[in-house]
């Protein structure tokens, strides 16, 4: 017996040695190492490659890639597709080492800093990045400068629209310094609940007109002219010398290709860490429909300074950072802002004790055919476009149709968000949400912070109409929403979208909702059209400027259970073209400001959820 346990152990040790295999990098390694833990190589390309060469040979199904401490620069993405491997569900990981504190990153130290004449200190990019074009972001010790902009924290108020309602302004005058190259200038333009950032062609001084490059506002929809929405729309300016008026705010100068910065009084650049992007992503998982990219994990990995450049025609958003996009032949059509980190047709990806921060698109983005990911305690801060998103959105053909009519079996689906902080998103694109979830199934997105946001915390679903897709059955639980709608409007905590049956929103803890900076009302949960069958139950809903929840063009729904705490003359729910006898009310607990035990029972309530958050 002794014996047979002895061979046991033998081939369960011979047989881990036979299937694992560890490779270590580190930004001091040597690329002529064996990438030993004593003797690591560098590249993390070449660590790639490395284990796709192990996991292609079938002598080793697991293999682990070991970052050590510091910042592994890359200059362009990191591309993975599927390995191959003769060992059933091989699998590949990235991971820190104990104690340690990786990072991946596409940025650029800057340095051959030079003073200008008037105090401002200078970097021309040709000497050390000779192809970088164009710079957006500027991070200073790891936060994001401001590029200079006027007014500095307010807003400017559009007079009147030009005749075509599209490309131009007019402004009162003096209400901004007039730049001496208006064509470097940068119109950012507020719809309720979308942005327009665009390039200007000229500013007439004379005349008090401002003329785009482009149109201000989508193509698609085309309500989205300049006075559809505020009678006097605000905007703000960016990018003009004349607008440099604070410690550490700069500007892009693309005539010579020169970043010029502000810095506090008798201070030198040496003395700051300061990044731009330069790599147009960190890493891409390819998969493909008949051969997805499988068993890959990255843990306690920080994912850092990632470029993204708005199209020549400028950025006009739509909805969640899709934008309206000119294609070739003038026709135009939706496209979403990339995500630093990508997925496409993949199963089982695990992101977890990950870091994505300063980032110039979105976080991270599991897109079309993503099933079965894992996305837990991660931090998402500081990202110019939405925090994560999983799914897409209709548009993409598959036998010249529609792909969720044609084959709605390629839906994402089962995917998960769990226990993660998003805070920050939207820093130059204020439509975008903490998380997106567009035509998905069976998505769980549960227990997370999401909290100083422009828009919407948690956005899901992709259809205004109620029109059958293969989106249902997701799952919003226990997330704590707050401090969000704080540029835009039209929006909330939780706003969902399109036909979705069997979906729950179940206890969510969301509070803070600005009031509304548009002409629309933004709530604690907007439910929009073509919502039915939803299950809205034992939510905390509080300091909400409007109605705590709002349903539009909604039918069957159940609120049951739900602590709802309304300002006076708001209620608890408004119905917008939806039958209130559609919404079946069970056991809603409804206080008013003002009245009798309001304090007392919104205190025990927020107690309540705080508990169950920590368990």
């Amino acid at each position: 017996m002794k014996k047979v346990i002895i061979s046991i152990i033998i081939s369960v040790f011979f047989s881990f040695g036979l299937y694992s295999k560890d490779i270590f990098v580190s930004p001091k390694g040597n690329n002529q190492n064996p990438g030993t833990k004593e003797k690591p190589i560098q590249s993390l390309l070449m660590a790639k490659q490395m284990a796709y060469d192990l996991l292609k040979s079938g002598q080793h199904k697991n293999v682990t890639i070991w970052l050590a401490d510091g910042i592994h620069t890359i200059a362009k993405p990191l591309v993975f597709e599927p390995f191959e491997s003769s060992l059933p569900n091989s699998s590949l990981a990235f991971k820190s080492l104990q104690g340690t504190k990786p990072v991946i990153s596409g940025g650029l130290k800057l340095s051959n800093w030079s003073k200008r004449q008037d105090g401002f200190w200078t970097c021309k990019l040709s000497d050390i990045a000779p192809g970088l074009q164009n710079v957006r972001e500027l991070f200073v010790n790891g936060k994001r400068a401001s590029r200079a902009r006027f007014p500095n924290n307010d807003f400017l108020r559009v007079k009147k629209a030009g005749e075509d309602k599209r490309t131009n302004f007019y402004f009162e005058k003096g209400d901004f310094p007039i730049p001496s190259k208006s064509k470097n200038v940068e119109l950012v333009f507020m719809h309720d609940w979308s942005i327009t950032r665009i390039g200007v062609k000229e500013i007439n001084a004379d005349a008090n007109q401002l003329i785009a490059v482009d149109n201000i506002g989508a193509k698609s929809p085309s309500f989205f002219t300049i006075d559809n929405w505020e009678p006097h729309p605000r905007y703000f300016l960016e990018n003009a010398l004349e607008f440099i008026d604070l410690d550490f705010e700069w500007v892009f100068l693309p005539e010579t290709r020169e970043i010029v910065i502000h810095l506090p009084k008798n201070t030198v650049p040496s003395k700051f860490n300061i990044v731009t992007p330069l790599s147009e992503g960190l890493v891409s998982l390819v998969g493909k429909e008949d051969k997805p990219i499988k068993n890959i994990q990255f843990e306690g990995i920080t994912f850092q300074h990632a470029k993204w450049s708005i199209p020549t025609g400028g950025y006009c958003g739509i909805q969640a950072t899709f934008y309206d996009q000119r294609r070739e032949n003038n026709e135009w059509n939706w496209n979403s802002i990339p995500g630093a980190v990508s997925a496409i047709w993949s199963d089982g990806l695990v992101f977890s004790n990950c870091s994505f921060k300063n980032l110039g698109g979105t976080g991270l983005l599991l897109g079309a055919g993503c099933r079965r990911s894992m996305i837990k305690n991660s931090e998402f801060d500081d990202i110019s476009g939405n925090g994560i998103m999983i799914g897409e959105g209709q548009d993409r053909q598959k036998n010249g149709t529609n792909w969720y009519k044609s084959a709605p079996e390629q839906v994402a689906s089962e995917n998960t968000i769990e226990n993660c902080r998003i805070n920050n998103c939207g820093s130059q694109f204020y439509c975008a949400v903490g998380i997106w979830a567009g035509l998905t199934s069976k998505t769980t997105i549960k227990n997370n912070e999401i909290s100083n946001l422009p828009y919407t915390g948690i956005s899901i679903g992709w259809m205004w109409s109620t029109e059958t897709t293969p989106c249902q059955e997701n799952i919003i639980d226990g997330n704590h929403i707050h401090h969000i709608m704080n540029a835009l409007s039209d929006g909330g905590g939780i706003y969902m979208l399109g036909l979705q049956p069997r979906s729950k929103l179940i206890n969510n803890h969301i509070h803070d909702v600005k009031k509304n900076a548009g002409s629309a009302e933004s709530n604690g949960m907007f439910l929009d059209e073509g919502i039915t069958d939803v299950r809205v139950e034992n939510n905390l809903i509080y300091n909400i400027a409007k109605s705590p929840i709002r349903f539009h063009k909604a039918t069957k729904n159940l609120v049951q259970g739900n602590y709802l705490f309304c300002q006076e003359s708001n209620p608890p729910i408004r119905y917008n073209r939806t039958q209130e006898q559609d919404i079946e009310k069970v056991n809603n607990e409804v206080l008013v400001k003002g009245q009798l035990g309001y304090d007392e029972v919104l205190k025990i309530a927020i107690s309540q959820f705080s508990t169950k958050a920590k368990k």
